[in-house]
């Protein structure tokens, strides 16, 4: 995580060197302050991280854009500890993005992790995560929470992601970006913000193309993003956000262990044969209405509508001489209505927060044998409406209990419904199989702060967390069912327990680290991914995580600069079950779960030339690809290096950029498809590959 860094004003130096029997002057010299950055996912209120009982990073603009491709979370998230961010070398399904294990399941999209842009979620009611909708080049951070307090936030047990779009300036400028690399890499940037008449715009919009590492894995998408901020008043704003991307891309599929030693950049038979690929759109419009009744309550309502097609193209066998098309027409819309309220009881500081919201989701399901060996195309699979709706009341708050002991605690009530509505019922042997299910739980967290000097905090924590199956996962009840759902598929539930320290080392170098331990109920688990490619899901029974995090970022001399970050992660099967594949035995690795990652980076900046460049590091341990653990992608270490110019002359700012990563050219799994009954596990990354970006502003 990087933070702001100031120098210390005279008066404060005074102060610190009356302490430290240091003149002003050597103090002057040696004394530079990280501080850390203020949140708001944590507490939906503006807080100093610091102070928070709660493990939570942000990452900024510049790791979002310097030496950055800015297509996918995986390339900024790899730094946050706790989370497992996957380049998956291909465009065709979101990244692996995964938090203390969960979501490890998700072939595609994310799960078990709430992800949101400026407050409006981009997660649907049954927990289905679409990141991909966000232009990163449009982001000016992300903050990234896990632990206990994400339950706060309703159908999610791992951690919540939350992206904030850039702000206005106060001067007009206009800008674009181009960018090429290896395997015909191209991107496009243009895009223009300022204020006009009490109106703050921000406009993005971009392109990308590229042939990909592995055959058959070319794609394009182009993205739009338009934000409006209306000053209604001193009192009332109102902020107006729009997204929009179209997306053609190849699906390479995965790799046998076999295939990947013959050819890593090939593919198998079944994804030429079936031409597997994927198309998909988004539009999405929310709205953000904050009205300030005074200096201690403010009123928030934060509607959003939208609509998602996606239409993918999959082998039925294991050739993909038959090929069948999924097709999903979505409209979704939703709001959250929240009362904050700041004020003093007892003489002692709080702050609440007490809201309600609401989300429905509805896809118009349509399944077609598309391409059949010796048979007509176009036979319909299924055809059917997958709806889901969640209604959440939730309050959250704290007390500044002493000076130096804060209390946070919240509570959250989720109800949400799945409902299958057959349209596929004339055809002999299928039945109708319309149906629903409802999900409902209270999820208390409760957390503590303890300020043992103004240098170091203490914290610890507890709360319930709670997560539904998705229609994903709830669509196909074994892998002989043909159409049949799987609304019998449980919730699961689990305990956090979390302590963790907060502290600044030295007045350069800041330290965050935190224990946790997790025991889970009835987790969902990918029990089978069949080799028509659908995935069959069911209830472990119990299983554990413990682990720790811990980050350290330093400031030197010579704008020298070091970030380091440590994951240990223990993610196991607590006890046995029977799975698709057979018996799966206790102790058992949860597969798609790290044991061990670290990321580092040293900066250096040499301002005279405006010259900046960074060299980083990765390490992820090896990974298990199924439940019986008979196969593993081995671990890894990669290196990248970044590197750029910046000039000012006049009204323009110039940028320039080359980042080359794998540099020494190590062949590895970057990512790994979860109990394949083919044995197509892995996806190989790109070998050594570069990129260059080009940027230039002006400002009027």
């Amino acid at each position: 995580m990087r933070a702001f860094v100031f120098r210390l004003t005279p008066v404060c130096l005074a102060i610190s060197s009356a302490f430290s029997g240091l003149s002003v002057a050597e103090a002057e010299e040696e004394k530079t302050l990280i501080l850390s950055p203020v949140v708001v996912t944590a507490t939906r209120q503006a807080q100093n991280s610091f102070d928070l009982p709660v493990a939570i990073d942000v990452v900024t603009e510049k790791d979002i854009k310097d030496g950055q491709l800015q297509m996918q979370l995986s390339e900024s998230l790899i730094r946050v500890p706790g989370i497992t961010a996957q380049n998956r070398t291909q465009q065709s399904q979101d990244p692996q993005i995964s938090s203390r294990g969960f979501g490890s399941r998700s072939s595609f999209g994310v799960r078990g992790v709430r992800v949101y842009v400026d407050g409006i979620p981009l997660t649907m009611p049954d927990g289905q995560g679409q990141p991909g909708v966000v232009d990163l080049s449009a982001i000016k951070s992300i903050e990234v929470m896990r632990g206990p307090f994400s339950s706060l936030y309703g159908n999610s047990s791992g951690g919540v992601i939350q992206m904030f779009t850039a702000d206005a300036p106060a001067t007009p400028t206009i800008g674009a970006t181009t960018m090429f690399g290896s395997y015909d890499t191209k991107r496009n940037v243009l895009e223009a913000a300022g204020r006009s008449e009490g109106v703050e715009y921000m406009l993005n919009v971009s392109n990308f193309e590229s042939n990909g590492y592995r055959d058959r894995s070319s794609s394009d998408k182009q993205m739009g993003t338009a934000k409006f901020k209306f000053n209604i008043s001193e009192d009332t704003k109102l902020t107006t956000l729009v997204n929009w991307f179209d997306q053609d891309a190849q699906d390479p599929l995965g790799l046998t262990r076999a295939g990947v030693n013959t050819d890593r950049k090939g593919v198998v038979a079944a994804a030429n044969n079936a031409n597997t690929r994927v198309s998909r759109s988004h539009t999405q419009v929310g709205f953000n209405l904050e009205h300030a009744i005074n200096e201690m309550n403010k009123i928030s309502f934060v509607p959003y509508v939208g609509t998602r097609r996606n239409s993918q193209v999959l082998p039925v066998n294991a050739l993909g001489t038959n090929a069948r098309t999924s097709e999903i027409q979505r409209s979704f819309y939703g709001a959250d209505l929240r009362w904050d309220n700041n004020g003093e009881v007892f003489g002692k500081n709080y702050n609440i927060s007490v809201g309600m919201n609401y989300g429905k989701s509805q896809d118009d399901r349509l399944d077609i044998n598309t391409q059949v060996a010796g048979a007509p195309a176009n036979v319909t699979n299924r055809d059917e409406e997958n709806i889901s709706t969640n209604y959440d009341r939730y309050v959250q708050g704290k007390l500044a209990a002493t000076d130096t002991v804060d209390i946070h605690a919240g509570v959250r009530r989720t109800k949400v419904n799945l409902k299958v509505n057959d349209n596929f019922t004339t055809i002999a042997g299928f039945g109708n199989n319309s149906g629903s299910v409802s999900y409902n739980k209270t999820n208390p967290v409760i957390g503590a702060t303890w300020k043992v000097t103004p240098e170091v905090n203490l914290y610890a924590n507890y709360g319930r967390g709670f997560e539904t199956p998705t229609f994903v996962e709830a669509a196909y009840n074994s892998a002989t069912s043909g159409a049949t759902p799987n609304l019998s598929l449980k919730p699961s539930t689990s305990e956090n327990f979390e302590i963790g320290t907060k502290a600044y080392l030295t007045d350069n170098t800041r330290a965050n680290l935190t224990l946790y331990y997790i025991k889970t109920d009835d987790e969902i688990v990918a029990s089978l991914v069949d080799v028509a490619n659908r995935s069959i899901f069911a209830n472990a029974n119990k299983t554990v995580r413990k682990g720790a995090e811990l980050s350290l970022e330093s400031n030197f001399s010579n704008n020298i600069s070091t970030y380091f970050s440590y994951t240990l992660l223990s993610a196991k099967f607590d006890s046995a079950f029977n799975s698709a594949t057979g018996l799966i035995a206790s102790g058992n690795h949860i597969p798609g779960t790290y044991s061990n990652q670290a990321y580092g980076e040293i900066r250096w900046k040499y301002e005279p030339l405006g010259f900046h460049t960074a060299l980083e590091t990765r390490y992820n341990s090896k990974v298990y690809v199924n439940d019986r653990n008979t196969d593993s992608a081995s671990s890894y270490t990669i290196f990248n290096v970044r590197a750029g110019f910046e000039q000012v002359v006049s009204n323009w700012i110039f940028k320039e950029f080359i980042r080359v990563e794998n540099l020494t050219d190590k062949e590895y799994l970057g990512s790994v498809r979860i109990n394949d009954a083919n044995s197509r596990f892995f996806e190989p990354s790109a070998e050594r590959n570069y990129l260059i970006g080009l940027n230039a502003q002006y400002k009027f």
